[in-house]
């Protein structure tokens, strides 16, 4: 189990060195809420979001990212993803990175269609290359959302006490918005995390990590498997590693050097 926070503009600026040095394992910060129109504060991107991801990687704190919905239908989910997506793009995290499912003006819709939007989000991401997740309380779990059509998912939950009394699974616990941490001023969300999101997330060359493997021992040739993440080109890749477009593209059965697509494996040997 790892001890862990999340953060937000709420908590202002953030000592994160003393953060660490207080036992802090990871952290999850917000980056972005809403669908980055000028309807939302700052375009909906969170204002220490890029501060508070610099302090904690210096820090040696490893982090997750989430995104607070506003969304009433699908296609606002998907445009919200493709939002988070591209506040998140270009940044490696160790841990999952989230869909936060929970505001007062979605109480209304039904539990099939809220159901069919936390889908078409986490869809989304995780096609992108990411280990996506959904957040959410311990009542909209039971009686808001289907959990049958989202068991694939990790859940975070949110129920606040001494211990959880949800039934179904999950992999982070935030048992209190009521913790203090040296380096943080006010209260902030403590959590706890039960799976080792680092290794799971870095062995799948997921969010921005690469996927390293080795051949058999008949062929001790050393081959990457790198993942595709949105705004790649062929040739940034090829510059990357040392090869040429020519032979990322026989190697892969790339017909258009131009078309490849996030989440895409590329084998380069």
């Amino acid at each position: 189990m790892k001890r862990g926070i999340d953060v937000s503009k709420w908590q202002g600026n953030i000592d994160w060195q003393k953060v660490k040095a207080a036992g802090i394992e990871f952290a999850i910060l917000r980056a972005s809420y809403g669908d980055g129109t000028s309807r939302f504060k700052n375009n909906g991107r969170d204002e220490k979001f890029e501060e508070n991801y610099k302090g904690a990687k210096e820090a040696g704190i490893p982090v997750g990212a989430y995104h607070y919905c506003y969304a009433r239908n699908i296609e606002e989910a998907k445009k919200e993803a493709e939002f988070f997506l591209s506040v998140i793009a270009g940044k490696q995290f160790e841990y999952p990175v989230i869909l936060d499912l929970e505001d007062a003006n979605q109480k209304n819709i039904n539990k099939v269609t809220l159901t069919d939007m936390a889908i078409a989000f986490l869809d989304t991401v995780e096609k992108a290359g990411y280990y996506a997740m959904l957040y959410s309380n311990k009542y909209w779990l039971e009686t808001r959302l289907d959990y049958d059509r989202l068991k694939r998912f990790d859940i975070w939950l949110a129920q606040w006490g001494k211990e959880p009394t949800w039934n179904g699974n999950f992999g982070i616990w935030q048992y209190t918005s009521d913790g203090s941490v040296d380096g943080i001023q006010g209260k902030v969300d403590m959590n706890i995390a039960y799976r080792d999101y680092p290794a799971i997330i870095k062995k799948a060359g997921l969010n921005g990590f690469d996927r390293e493997e080795l051949t058999s021992r008949a062929d001790p040739e050393r081959k990457v498997v790198y993942t595709v993440k949105k705004g790649d080109t062929l040739w940034e890749i090829a510059k990357k590693y040392n090869t040429t477009v020519e032979k990322l593209a026989k190697d892969n059965g790339i017909k258009n050097p131009n078309l490849i697509y996030p989440g895409q494996r590329l084998v380069i040997k």
